[in-house]
């Protein structure tokens, strides 16, 4: 056998991607180099390791046991690496975190800092949404993950970061120019949700159903921009989460409309599960958020405040 560690990583991605292009975007090759190592790595055992139904490629159960083993060899790898650069008193390898789509507005910033700090580690930050975030922690694939409405059923342990604010919000032109109150919103426009699932839609729909609000139609999305786009053609109106707005709202393509009970309240929370064992980069991690998410929520959240107050009815 003369397989490389660079096949095996590639292979492993092309099993989690369950794709040849998905894995060459996110090892940011060429889709003809990943093919190649691929053919490469094959060329190697008897036993196929994928085969392909139309044009969609799948993983054999041989290969899915390759992909087990792949990623044990790779984490024994990183371990190795992470041994020699501490060694040296550096601190190098892995920090992995899952985040719900609306959180890309608030993990990087937590962050930025820490990773200067130590420019040996490696990020490995997976944007998705709600019911994949859960899956990465049930199956123990990440450090942490980011999400604003807890999971059930999973014996979590969590750091509350900030809070997570959602207001009604319309675009300033078209069909809201005229009237933009609350009341007609409910009475002439549909209303835009986010997916099943999303932690969004689960805090929207509790707060319709606490205080019956007559919803007269609906549209529904799959990502915070995608509503974000739909309330910007004026196809509608929503209710979002303040932290990703501020470029609408400063330069005046979205408003916030005043409505009785709003902002929802929910929180950020990083969460990991109960029994984890942490590796020294997720520890330290931990350490600097505890340590500085006040002051990160100070310098790089201060905007906030511009936008809270006075919308509140």
């Amino acid at each position: 056998m003369n397989y490389t560690i660079r096949q095996l990583q590639i292979f492993m991605t092309i099993a989690e991607k369950q794709s040849v292009s998905k894995a060459a975007e996110a090892l940011h090759l060429s889709q003809p180099a990943v093919s190649i190592q691929l053919k490469n790595l094959q060329g190697q055992f008897d036993v196929p390791l994928t085969e392909v139904v139309g044009r969609k490629i799948f993983i054999t159960d041989f290969g899915k046991e390759i992909a087990k083993a792949a990623e044990k060899i790779l984490n024994e790898v990183y371990a190795m690496d992470f041994k020699t650069q501490a060694h040296k008193g550096l601190l190098s390898g892995r920090l992995k975190i899952s985040v719900v789509s609306t959180g890309k507005y608030v993990m990087p910033y937590f962050l930025a800092d820490f990773l200067k700090l130590h420019p040996g580690i490696e990020l490995l930050m997976d944007v998705t949404n709600k019911t994949k975030v859960i899956e990465s922690l049930y199956a123990n694939d990440v450090d942490f993950s980011l999400v604003s409405v807890l999971p059930e059923n999973l014996k979590l342990s969590s750091e509350p970061l900030m809070p997570n604010e959602l207001f009604v919000v319309a675009n300033t032109e078209g069909s809201n120019k005229a009237k933009n109150t609350f009341n007609h919103m409910l009475e002439n426009m549909p209303l835009i949700y986010r997916e099943m699932g999303s932690g969004t839609r689960t805090v929207m729909e509790k707060f319709i159903a606490q205080h019956q609000l007559p919803i007269r139609k609906k549209m529904e999305l799959t990502s915070n921009e995608a509503v974000k786009q739909a309330v910007l053609a004026d196809l509608g109106y929503s209710i979002m989460p303040l932290v990703g707005m501020q470029n609408e709202l400063d330069n005046g393509s979205l408003q916030i409309i005043p409505a009785k009970g709003f902002p929802i309240l929910s929180h950020w929370q990083l969460v990991w599960l109960e029994e984890k064992k942490f590796s020294p980069i997720a520890e330290l991690f931990l350490q600097h958020i505890r340590q500085q998410k006040q002051h990160i929520i100070d310098t790089k959240f201060a905007w906030l405040d511009e936008y809270r107050k006075p919308n509140r009815a």
